[in-house]
């Protein structure tokens, strides 16, 4: 065999081995994806039956009225009366506080660590957060039961607000805020240093100082990576159930805006009770499960708009 046979039988064996790992690679892909699409259509299949199929009930067939699940204000009446339309409202409403907590709290976090602080201090820090973000829900809630419930509580009776043990709707905000604390900041972080030092150098050759540097040339340029850490922090934030079902208690009717009484959301509705149901009540948590995903996808196309948008403006 010559060298161009050999050199060509090289070349044959590697084509045959990228054709391999690429088969490889796709065939991972297709039962990842088929995962996903068989968990969501199992999903979809529960949570429409309430409204389909009929259930008995005392005696006699029950459906659910879609019109009032969706814009209901009381989670159940007897029979069959079911509403979700006020735990929308309040799962939207305490995502958006937490993340007027967390936002300007990660994102500061994150220059201090990447343009202000000494690498030391910087690198205990980003430490102290990969643990944080990698801490189990059930830690945070437990933390919430045990000091954040407490907390609320004692600024409750302040306001000569009597709470439900601290168990509230400012308890679930502040959980919240800080498990998503560390997505956002780790994100954030990522692309504030990936920002060029030349433009740093720019600004600071014109005049600016450090700080007008920092915030209108580096949060500037990192906008589109700090916003994708936002995006990533209202998909956890609107997921999370075991932490937000331990300190937001169970009210069975709203919206609920006072930020000391007991609150409701998507996730802790699906979570509470559900090994302790059957029939019509345990197959309508699917149904609130298939409110949860179609929130969670409109919130990702609409903040991936806007996104797109802010990455235009210069």
């Amino acid at each position: 065999m010559n060298k161009l046979e050999k050199n060509i039988d090289k070349i044959n064996r590697k084509t045959r081995i990228d054709k391999i790992v690429r088969n490889i690679f796709l065939g991972i892909t297709i039962i990842s994806s088929s995962i996903i699409v068989i968990i969501v259509l199992f999903i979809f299949l529960k949570g429409i039956s309430p409204f389909i199929k009929d259930y008995q009930i005392q005696g006699q067939n029950y459906r659910v009225n879609l019109g009032n699940f969706l814009f209901g204000t009381t989670w159940f009446k007897n029979p069959n009366i079911y509403g979700a339309g006020f735990i929308i409202i309040n799962t939207i409403y305490i995502v958006f506080l937490s993340l007027f907590i967390a936002v300007p709290i990660a994102v500061l976090t994150a220059l201090f660590v990447s343009k202000i602080a000494p690498k030391s201090v910087g690198n205990i820090i980003t430490y102290v957060i990969d643990i944080l973000a990698s801490i189990p829900s059930i830690i945070y809630g437990l933390f919430g039961v045990g000091v954040i419930t407490k907390f609320v509580e004692r600024i409750s009776l302040l306001f000569n607000f009597q709470s439900a043990g601290g168990i509230s709707t400012l308890s679930t905000v502040l959980v919240l805020s800080i498990m998503i604390i560390p997505t956002i900041t780790m994100i954030s972080l990522t692309s504030i240093n990936a920002v060029r030092q030349d433009l740093i150098n720019g600004s600071l050759a014109l005049g600016a100082s450090h700080t007008q540097t920092n915030f209108k040339v580096v949060l500037s340029s990192a906008k589109s990576g700090i916003f994708s850490g936002i995006i990533l922090g209202v998909g956890r934030a609107l997921g999370e159930a075991t932490a937000v079902s331990m300190v937001a208690g169970n009210n069975g009717s709203g919206p609920i805006f006072n930020l000391f009484n007991t609150t409701r959301t998507l996730t802790s509705t699906m979570l509470l009770g559900l090994k302790e149901t059957t029939g019509l009540d345990y197959d309508i948590r699917f149904s609130v499960g298939i409110l949860l995903i179609i929130i969670i996808l409109v919130s990702n196309i609409l903040l991936n708009i806007v996104k797109r948008k802010i990455g235009n403006i210069q």
